[in-house]
C-alpha cells in the first residue's frame, strides 16, 4: 500500500507516512468537530426530558457540562494541533525534500535532457507544479480521504441510531458527489488545455525576455506583443471556462447538500407526528445536520485543486522516472590520453551529428578540431566531457571507458572554456572562484592576471569585489572571456577543453591571453576548436571535422602539403586577410 501510494501520490517514504499521519488525525478531528453535538445530545437528553416527562430529574449538575464543555474543547484543540503538524508543517517538509530531490536528478541528468526542454518548462515544474502540489496536499488531499473517512464512520453509528432520519440526512452525500465525478474526465481534459496553454505563455514571455535585445533591434516588439496577447486571451478563455463550469458543478453540490437538512425537517416532521421518533431525537439530527456537511464541503471547495492534481502528478514521475548517467566514483587513470574509437552520435533520431569519428588526443600535446560550422567540433569536446553519452563506438580516458565513470567524478578532470560563457550576478572574485571553490584570494588573482583580468578590472569601482550583473551583463564579451579563462586556469585540471575560447577577443589581447593559455596547457591533454588558424598554427595534432566525420587528421604541416580542405581553410583565411 504504501508503495502504491508513494506512486500515486509522488511522495517519499517518509512522505507516505506523514500523509497517511495527516489523514488519520484530519479525520479524528472531523470526529471531534462533531463533540459540540454529542455535548447538545448529552445536555439535552438530561434536561429536555424532565420537561417532557415531569417524573424526571436531570442526572448532573450544571458543573459537570461545564467541566465536560472544557474538556471536549481541550480534546478538539489537541486533535487540531496534531493535524497542523501533521498536514502542514509535514507537508512544506515534503514539499522542499521534493524541490532538492528534483534539483538532484537535474544534476545527473544528461544535457540532452536540457536541450529538449526549455528553461521557462523546467522551472515552472521545479517552482510552480511544486508550490501547487504543496498546497493541494495541505489543504485537500488528506481532507478528501479524511472525509470520506469519517463521514462513513458517522453514518454508521447514526444509521444504528435511527435508520430513517440517517436515509434523510445522507442520502444527498452519494447524489452532490455523483455530480462532481460524472463530470471528472471533462474536468481533467479541460485542465491538461489549461496547463498546456499557461505553460504556453509562460514560454513566450519567457522568449522575449532572453531576446529583448533583438526584438528591438528589429523593430518587432508589436509583433511580440501581438503574439503575447493573443497567448493570454487564448490561456484565459479556457480558465474563465474551466472557473465558470467547475464553480457550476461546486455549487449545485453544495445545494444539494443543503437539501439533506431540509430532507431532516420534513421526514423528521413526519416521524414525530406518528410517533415514531420523540422531539429529544428529532432535534438531535437538526444539530447533527448544520454540522455534518462541513468535511464535505471543504473539499468540493478544493475540487479544481484535487482534479489537477494528476496532470502535476504526473509531470513529476516523469522527471524521476528519467534516466541519469551514472558510473563509479573512483578513477585513477593511467594517463590523460583521450581516444575516440569509432563514435556516432545524434541529437535527436535521424539527425546524425557525427558518424564513425576516431582519433586520439595525447597527453602532453595540442590536438585542434577544425572544420566547417557544424561539422561536429564543439559536439566532439562536449563527448569528451561525457555532457552526452554516445550513440555507439567508445571515448576513452587513461584506457577506461568515460560512460562507465560518474560524470562528477568525470568532471574533476577536465578545465573547460566554451565560446558561450556563463556567469553568475557576483562578484568578480568569486565568478572565477567557481573554478576552485576552496581557492584563495592570492590564488584566483594570480589566475585573473594571468587570463589578463587586470586591465579591466582595475577600471571597476570596487575592483574585483564589483558586482557583475546576471551572466555579467555589465562586461564585454571579450571580458567575459578572460574570466572565463581564469575559472580554467584556476582549476588547473589535467585535461582541458577550449571551445573558440578566444573568439570573443581582438588580435592584441588574443595575444595576451595566449600568454595565459601557454601556462594553462603544459604537459596536459588539449582539445582545441578555433576558426582562426592561427590560433592552431602551435597545435601538435590537427584533426579535421566535416559534416560529422574525420576528413583529415595530421600535423600542421602535413596537412598543409596535401592540399586538402585543411590546406583550402588555411589559403582561404590568408586570402581574406591579405
Amino acid at each position: 500500500m504504501l508503495n502504491i501510494l508513494k506512486k500515486r501520490l509522488a511522495l517519499s517514504n517518509k512522505g507516505v507516512k506523514d500523509f497517511l499521519k495527516g489523514t488519520l488525525f484530519t479525520t479524528l478531528l472531523n470526529i471531534a468537530l462533531m463533540l459540540p453535538a454529542v455535548f447538545v445530545f448529552l445536555f439535552l437528553d438530561d434536561y429536555l426530558r424532565p420537561v417532557i416527562n415531569p417524573m424526571e430529574t436531570p442526572a448532573k449538575g450544571i458543573w459537570y457540562y461545564i467541566a465536560l464543555g472544557i474538556l471536549f474543547m481541550l480534546i478538539t484543540w489537541l486533535i487540531a494541533v496534531f493535524q497542523y503538524r501533521s498536514t502542514f508543517t509535514t507537508i512544506y517538509e515534503e514539499s522542499a525534500n521534493r524541490r532538492i530531490s528534483l534539483a538532484e536528478k537535474l544534476r545527473k541528468l544528461p544535457l540532452s535532457f536540457f536541450g529538449e526542454k526549455n528553461l521557462s518548462d523546467l522551472t515552472a515544474t521545479i517552482m510552480a507544479d511544486n508550490t501547487e502540489l504543496e498546497h493541494t496536499f495541505s489543504h485537500a488531499v488528506p481532507q478528501l480521504f479524511a472525509s470520506v473517512i469519517s463521514i462513513i464512520l458517522i453514518a454508521v453509528g447514526m444509521f444504528f441510531y435511527n435508520w430513517q432520519l440517517s436515509l434523510a440526512l445522507f442520502w444527498v452525500v452519494p447524489v452532490s458527489a455523483s455530480i462532481i465525478l460524472l463530470s471528472k474526465k471533462w474536468q481533467q481534459n479541460n485542465n491538461k488545455i489549461i496547463y498546456n496553454k499557461k505553460r504556453t505563455v509562460s514560454e513566450q514571455i519567457q522568449q522575449g525576455l532572453e531576446n529583448i535585445q533583438e526584438i528591438k533591434a528589429y523593430n518587432n516588439e508589436d509583433k511580440y506583443l501581438d503574439e503575447l496577447n493573443e497567448k493570454l486571451d487564448d490561456y484565459e478563455k479556457y480558465l474563465t471556462q474551466g472557473e465558470l463550469i467547475t464553480g457550476v458543478l461546486v455549487n449545485s453540490a453544495q445545494s444539494i447538500l443543503k437539501l439533506g437538512l431540509a430532507s431532516v425537517i420534513i421526514v423528521g416532521a413526519n416521524l414525530l407526528a406518528t410517533g415514531n421518533v420523540d422531539l429529544f431525537t428529532y432535534l438531535i439530527f437538526l444539530v447533527i445536520g448544520s454540522r455534518i456537511y462541513e468535511p464535505v464541503n471543504e473539499v468540493f471547495n478544493n475540487l479544481a485543486a484535487l482534479f489537477y492534481l494528476d496532470i502535476r502528478i504526473n509531470r513529476m514521475n516523469e522527471m524521476k522516472a528519467l534516466p541519469i548517467q551514472k558510473g563509479k566514483t573512483e578513477f585513477t587513470p593511467k594517463n590523460y590520453d583521450i581516444v575516440f574509437d569509432h563514435v556516432s552520435f545524434s541529437y535527436e533520431t535521424g539527425k546524425q551529428v557525427m558518424q564513425d569519428v576516431s582519433f586520439t588526443a595525447r597527453q602532453g600535446e595540442i590536438t585542434a578540431l577544425v572544420g566547417p560550422s557544424g561539422g561536429g567540433k564543439s559536439t566532439a569536446t562536449k563527448l569528451a566531457a561525457r555532457f552526452w553519452d554516445v550513440d555507439s563506438g567508445k571515448i576513452l580516458l587513461g584506457d577506461q571507458d568515460i560512460s562507465k565513470i560518474e560524470p562528477e567524478t568525470l568532471l574533476k578532470n577536465y578545465s573547460v572554456v566554451f565560446q558561450d560563457v556563463l556567469l553568475f550576478n557576483t562578484s568578480i572574485m568569486e565568478n572565477i572562484r567557481i573554478g576552485k571553490h576552496n581557492a584563495s584570494d592570492e590564488e584566483v588573482l594570480r589566475a585573473a592576471k594571468l587570463a589578463q583580468c587586470d586591465e579591466f578590472v582595475q577600471k571597476m569601482p570596487d575592483g574585483y569585489h564589483t558586482i557583475i550583473g546576471e551572466n555579467g551583463d555589465t562586461l564585454s564579451g571579450g571580458e567575459r572571456q578572460r574570466i572565463s579563462i581564469a575559472r580554467a586556469l584556476l582549476k588547473d585540471a589535467p585535461i582541458i577543453l577550449l571551445d573558440e575560447a578566444t573568439a570573443s577577443l581582438d588580435v592584441e589581447n588574443e595575444t595576451k591571453v595566449q600568454v595565459g593559455i601557454s601556462e594553462l596547457i603544459k604537459n596536459k591533454t588539449v582539445l582545441i576548436i578555433a576558426h582562426r588558424m592561427r590560433t592552431v598554427a602551435n597545435a601538435d595534432k590537427i584533426v579535421v571535422l566535416d559534416n560529422g566525420r574525420v576528413a583529415e587528421s595530421g600535423k600542421p604541416y602535413e596537412l598543409k602539403t596535401k592540399k586538402g580542405l585543411f590546406a583550402k581553410m588555411v589559403e582561404r583565411q590568408m586570402g581574406i586577410m591579405n
